[in-house]
């Protein structure tokens, strides 16, 4: 055997990561989303995104730039949001050259991963050449989202100044603004700004403006825009139109309009569009039509040869929002057989509907079996059980799954999430058992994350029994907690000056 055998293989593999983006689409002999399959099974394994395609094409596979593109897409579709930013970092990393559209998407997933900070960071270190529109409007659409009026206003007018606001995007981002600021009254003089300079209006303008009406429950507003719609281009009423107008109905109790809006849907959608269906289920259990859902649900399996797990999580939490424990029980052991990714989201809602009922064995079983299947502490599940035992005022039981929660999380930080936090609040808010209180706050106040919210309950306690401690404001600035307005008006309450 040759000795340069092996040196001339690990050139071959250099070789085959430093020209990954060389090969056409065309001319590569692997299924382009098998590799995806991989990457989207990190989300379960958390495996590395880097390592998986380093490994791909160690073993000799191709993987064109046309299919990472493709896999970022599918990626962002199901709001993998991390995994697609460390696509577009591996192909940096390999000097694929990205688009003007790509460097857009990329600072979306920042912005998405990272925050606004590290988006507006990413835009002013782009060259001249990149900063297009596609750039400038996912910097737009950042501000809008994260509701940074003042930033996004000012962005609006430099992009109009370089003639970039000649579309609807700008404009749908600005009215997204408004409606997170519950501006209302300013989308139809943005919608009539429109029409002035000859910007049509897209299936989104519409949805929004319709939206705008149906916040300030101006059903003949929806209407209204709806008819306009039709009229202009009945080609832009696509299934999310319908969706739209559908959830204006239930929200207003119109079931007839409702299901009429439904039947629409069904008949514009794209088959082959999961999406559509999970908004039919999710719309049918709001108008409390059991059977409904179901039929939607059988035809959704009958479209797909796989159902993922996102279908079975609208599925199991429609049928927990209509109470129907038979039927979830029955799609919850479909899921089990059938699932490739244990996804701890499903067993959640199935818990969670086994305790909105009392069934609390039920519940415990299911926990504890997936515990056992979960590829990490199920930390999550036990926050369930602790805001189910507060609420029945089982605070011995609730603190036997917090105290579980903090010792399994030692070596990696536990954040509890918003809901857990307040049910405790609201528990302590009026309930004057401070020594319970000072129990739960011995246990949180390690717990870094979370130090502000264990002074937050102890303080509600205090004042919730009338009590006083005026050393309680040395204690807070000894362990560095940042005093907010909450907070103050508390202390104020518990030590007063």
């Amino acid at each position: 055997m040759s000795a340069s055998r092996p040196i001339a293989t690990k050139l071959l593999q250099l070789r085959l990561l430093a020209t990954v983006a060389a090969k056409d689409a065309r001319s590569s002999t692997t299924k382009p989303m098998r590799i995806y399959q991989k990457l989207a099974a990190l989300g379960a394994t958390g495996g590395s995104v880097s390592r998986t395609l380093n490994e791909h094409i160690m073993q000799g596979k191709w993987v064109t730039k046309r299919e990472l593109v493709r896999i970022v897409k599918e990626l962002r579709r199901y709001r993998r949001y991390g995994h697609a930013l460390q696509v577009i970092d591996w192909m940096e990393n390999r000097n694929i050259n990205l688009s003007f559209t790509e460097h857009a998407v990329r600072l979306d997933l920042i912005s998405k991963v990272k925050g606004a900070a590290a988006a507006e960071n990413y835009f002013h270190s782009l060259p001249a050449t990149a900063k297009n529109r596609f750039t400038y409007g996912a910097l737009l659409n950042c501000y809008s989202k994260e509701a940074m009026e003042d930033k996004a206003l000012l962005l609006f007018k430099e992009m109009e100044e370089l003639g970039f606001t000649c579309h609807t995007l700008p404009y749908n981002n600005i009215m997204s603004l408004y409606m997170r600021k519950g501006k209302l009254e300013k989308i139809p003089s943005l919608v009539e700004e429109m029409k002035e300079r000859n910007i049509s209006l897209d299936s989104f303008t519409y949805n929004i403006w319709m939206q705008s009406y149906a916040c300030s429950d101006d059903i003949d507003g929806v209407e209204k825009v709806f008819h306009e719609m039709l009229e202009k281009d009945a080609a832009l009423c696509d299934w999310t139109t319908y969706s739209n107008l559908a959830a204006h109905y239930v929200k207003a109790g119109l079931t007839e309009k409702a299901e009429g809006a439904l039947k629409k849907l069904e008949s514009v959608m794209d088959p082959a569009n999961r999406e559509a269906y999970h908004y039919l289920i999710t719309l049918y259990a709001g108008l409390s039509n059991l059977t409904e859902v179901c039929r939607v649900w059988d035809s959704l399996k009958a479209a797909f040869q796989v159902t993922i797990n996102i279908s079975y999580l609208v599925m199991l939490g429609s049928l927990r929002r209509l109470k129907d424990l038979e039927g979830l029980r029955k799609v919850f052991e479909e899921w089990q057989s059938n699932c490739t990714s244990y996804d701890v989201r499903v067993v959640k809602i199935v818990i969670g509907a086994y305790l909105d009922q009392d069934r609390l064995e039920e519940a415990e079983a299911i926990f504890k079996d997936a515990s056992t299947r979960a590829s990490r502490p199920f930390l999550s599940g036990m926050e369930l059980f602790m805001v189910y035992f507060l609420r029945r005022g089982c605070l011995e039981r609730c603190m036997e799954f917090l105290e579980a929660a903090l010792s399994i999380s030692k070596n990696e930080e536990w954040i509890p999430l918003v809901s857990t936090i307040d049910a405790f609040l609201l528990h302590f808010e009026g309930n004057g058992d401070v020594k319970a209180a000072n129990e739960l706050f011995n246990l949180l106040k390690e717990v870094s994350s979370v130090k502000s919210v264990a002074y937050n309950l102890l303080l509600r306690a205090y004042v919730a029994a009338g009590k006083t401690d005026p050393e309680m404001r040395r204690m807070m600035d000894e362990d560095g907690v940042e005093i907010d307005d909450e907070l103050k008006k508390l202390l104020q309450k518990v030590c007063p000056s």
